[in-house]
Order: structure tokens, then sequence, then C-alpha cells
């Protein structure tokens, strides 16, 4: 029987930070210790702003570690999608921002012991050849010198990959213990609720000129219309042992198909992925495809991941609301939360210090939200509001459904998660469930 954990949690060793005892104050407050928000940290530390970065668990015990650590500006068939939507000159920044974040990666990983590799990634596609030339086509519109490629490694026939190199894949945890070392850094330390610049947590209250909201899905409703411009997204992950090395990170352009990647003696497939709450096909899916391409296979560990999806498949940073000038979110980083995660600490850490960031405007939540999306995800809120069963999500009052596969009681409308005992999981919720639900 496999693991249910992710081999980064495994084969890692995170340092602890004391939990916050007595008031404090400070210039600026992260709410959140996943990549982010530790990357934040770390950037305003290196710039000498007085910080605090408290996280209500231990860092990185939440989306973090079960990521599949792709460290790539390949996400999807986007930029020609980027191209006709949002025009030349933001597809070019928006690709220009991942392709520095990957930079920044390599330049971090210098000298740190986590697993950093450069690879070539590839989106696959298995029977629309024109998808992936009309992509090419973008890239080197956008000034990338893109080719479709075959994918001999992949043990399924394709029609090529748009392939873009210098990429690169890590062990998050082992690269977020190293930097998190020396931060001012407060675990078991959850805020419970906001009173005019200060955030208040059961041991103690923070007061802050400024508050970034690292939380993975904003936890403030009031500003923002986070709970509108987004829904959450689940995905699965198998690691195999005796499958082969498939050389490279690879991505389907439809986002119901499977990624590969390699990490040492481990292939990692991942998929089934499907809208938290909603049913899936989660696990069962791999591990059938396992059974079909690598029959002689085994699975050592598999896991979950969670995502919150944008409408216009951006992430949202900046700024946090219209009428919460000092507040500031990283937030929607659309399954692609280490480039997203670097992009947000630079554009956040210049935005604190008040410096023009050429790539601000792109991911600012201000942007329009005139998107189909906004319609499914209002309509999904509206039915599950209505619907009559119980329990209900503390968050804003919808109604759960059981997630056989995990054993939890998912979110349809936000993507908040609790066991079966109805303790919390997974955030915007900020508590576990009441007993009467």
């Amino acid at each position: 029987m496999e693991k249910r954990e992710s081999v980064w949690n495994v084969q890692s060793s995170m340092p602890h930070f004391e939990k916050l005892n007595g008031s404090i104050k400070t210039d600026v407050l992260i709410i959140g210790g996943g990549m982010a928000g530790v990357l934040c940290a770390y950037f305003l530390q290196k710039a000498g702003v007085d910080y605090v970065l408290v996280e209500g668990k231990k860092i990185c015990c939440g989306v973090t570690q079960n990521t599949t650590a792709k460290i790539s500006a390949a996400h999807g068939l986007i930029y020609n999608e980027l191209l006709h939507q949002a025009g030349q000159e933001r597809a070019k920044r928006y690709l220009e921002a991942n392709l520095k974040a990957v930079q920044s990666f390599g330049e971090l990983c210098r000298g740190i012991d986590c697993d950093y590799k450069e690879v070539t990634s590839y989106v696959y596609s298995l029977d629309n050849r024109k998808k992936l030339e009309d992509e090419a086509d973008a890239l080197r519109h956008l000034g990338w010198d893109a080719a479709i490629l075959e994918t001999p490694k992949l043990p399924m026939q394709t029609m090529g990959a748009v392939c873009m190199e210098h990429q690169a894949q890590f062990h998050p945890l082992k690269f977020a213990a190293k930097i998190a070392q020396g931060l001012t850094i407060y675990e078991d330390t959850f805020v419970k609720e906001f009173k005019d610049h200060t955030a208040v947590t059961e041991s103690g209250n923070i007061t802050y000129r400024k508050v970034i909201f690292a939380t993975h899905f904003p936890i403030d409703n009031k500003y923002g219309l986070y709970f509108l411009k987004m829904y959450q997204h689940r995905s699965y992950v198998i690691a195999l042992e005796n499958a082969e090395d498939v050389e490279g990170i690879y991505i389907d352009e439809n986002r119901k198909g499977m990624s590969f990647r390699n990490y040492k003696d481990l292939l990692f497939l991942g998929g089934g992925s499907h809208r938290t709450g909603k049913k899936g096909c989660c696990w069962q899916e791999l591990k059938e495809a396992a059974h079909q391409y690598y029959p002689e296979a085994s699975i050592k560990y598999a896991w979950a991941a969670q995502d919150c999806m944008t409408l216009d498949h951006i992430p949202y940073i900046g700024v946090y609301g219209k009428h919460m000038p000092d507040g500031f979110v990283a937030t929607g980083f659309n399954k692609w939360g280490m480039t997203s995660s670097m992009i947000a600490a630079h554009i956040l850490t210049d935005q604190i210090l008040e410096k023009e960031n050429s790539y601000g405007e792109i991911f600012a939540p201000s942007r329009s939200i005139w998107k189909l999306q906004l319609a499914v995800n209002g309509l999904e809120a509206v039915f599950n509001l209505l619907t009559p069963s119980k329990p209900r999500c503390p968050h804003l009052g919808c109604a759960l459904k059981w997630n056989p596969a995990e054993r939890t009681w998912d979110c349809p409308c936000h993507g908040s998660r609790f066991d079966k005992e109805g303790r919390l999981l997974d955030n915007p919720a900020n508590g576990d469930l009441k007993k009467s639900s």
C-alpha cells in the first residue's frame, strides 16, 4: 500500500518557529507561510523592511508540500490565448515575468541542496496538432524561439509537444527550509479576525501598517470579491518506482490530462483533476494509467493538491481591493504555484517599497472580472447556497459534499475542506465545522 503523503514531506526536515506570545507591532504583516509568504519575507528582509510572518500551522505544510514543483513558464497553451484576449504587450509581459521567476529560482538555488535541476518543459496534445502550432506561433510572436517536438519518452502516442528549454524542477521543502532560516516567523499563530490595522490571534494582537495575504485563498471577504473571482481545483499525484525516466516535465494541453516528471528514481504521474466539491476520477484514473503504461512499476506515494483558479488564468497579485489600499494579496496561481510565488514576492516587495514594478499591472487584482467563468462561479454558489442539505461550510454557508476518495467534506463554492470529524483542512473557511452542522 502506498503512503498517502507527498514525497517532499517524507524526505525533508523543516525548521520550526515559536508561537506568538503577546502583542507586537510591525510595518508589514505577512499572513500565510507557504512558498509565496516565505519568499515575500525573504525579499522584504533583504530590503531591510520590518516585517513579521505568521502561519496558522507549520510553514509549507499546506499547498506547498503537495506541489509537483515544476518551475516553468510553460503553463499549458496559455500564450496563444493571452495574445488574442489580452494583447501582445500583456502576453509578452506575462511570459517575461514567468521567465524571470524561473531565473530567480535558479539564482537562489545555487549553493542550496534542494535537488535543483534544469530541464526542458513540454506541453503535449494527444489529438490536436493545430493547437500546438498556434501556441508555437504565439510564442515566436512574443520573442521566444518555440519548437514542436515529438515525445518518444512518453508512454503513449501524442501529436507532439511545444517545448521550452531551460526550465527547472526542485525539492520545494528543502529549498524553503534553507531560505526560511533567520526569517521572523511565528508558527501555530492563527489569525481569527481584523480590527483596524490589527490582526487578532489567540496568543496576541499584531498591529501593522501594511498586510500581505499569502493564505492561498484570501481570508477577508469584505473586499476584492475573491469568492466570486476564483474557485478551487483538486488534482492528484502518484509516485512510481521502476518506471522510465521521461527526461523533462510534461503537461497535457487538455486540463483534464496527465502530467509527468521524474524525481530521482521516482516518476510522478499527475491528473484525475476536478473542481473541489465535484466528482472526479481522483487517484483511480492515475492507477489505471500506471497499470496500462508502466505494468512493472509500483506506487510508493500518493497525494493530492488544491489550486485556486482565476477568471482569466492569470494570478491576482497586488492591492487587495479598492477600499483596502494597505492590503496586498497573492492568490489564484492556477496550478503554477512555484513561478507564481516568485512573481508575487518580487511584485509585492516592490509595492511595499513603493517602487514601480513593470509586471504589476498584468497581475493586478483590480482588472476586469467580466468573464464567462464569473457566471459559472456565481451559479455554483447560488445552487449550493439553496441546497438544503447539511453540513454547511462556515465560510459563506454553502452545502458541503462528501469526497469518498479522500474521506473529506468539500465545498463546491469556494473550496474549503474538512476531515470527517469536521476539522478544517483547506481555507477560505477560518475554522472547524460546528457540531450542529
